[in-house]
């Protein structure tokens, strides 16, 4: 599992996503060679630690998600903080990231996130 770091700016950004370009595709691999179920498993990334940040994380992991489907597999964010919702839903992003939380009838009571 890959986690966010407790503080990601903008400026941290390209630092961050050069060693995730990697990461990512190794555990795609490694997914992939477990079975194949890259697929059904999903790459799992932690933002539980993740408190100081501004719109450069929905960046990373737009980016990261992207890579992955190239990779052939879902990357899935958990232990979500509410304002990180809340940054990319103001961004509209919200339902790429966690389509999971969205439902017809409303936004479904989130299992994996943090207040």
């Amino acid at each position: 599992m890959l986690k966010l770091p407790v503080s990601l700016r903008l400026q941290e950004l390209p630092t961050l996503w050069a060693a995730w370009q990697n990461t990512l595709r190794v555990e795609a691999r490694q997914l992939h060679g477990s079975g194949g179920a890259g697929s059904a498993i999903g790459l799992q990334v932690s933002a539980a630690d993740l408190q100081d940040f501004d719109s450069g994380v929905l960046t990373l992991l737009l980016s990261a998600a992207r890579l992955c489907r190239q990779e052939g597999v879902q990357m899935q964010v958990c232990e979500v903080p509410l304002k990180l919702q809340e940054l990319a839903r103001v961004y509209g992003v919200a339902e790429l990231l966690w389509p999971e939380l969205l439902s017809p009838a409303g936004p479904a009571a989130p299992v994996n996130q943090l207040a």
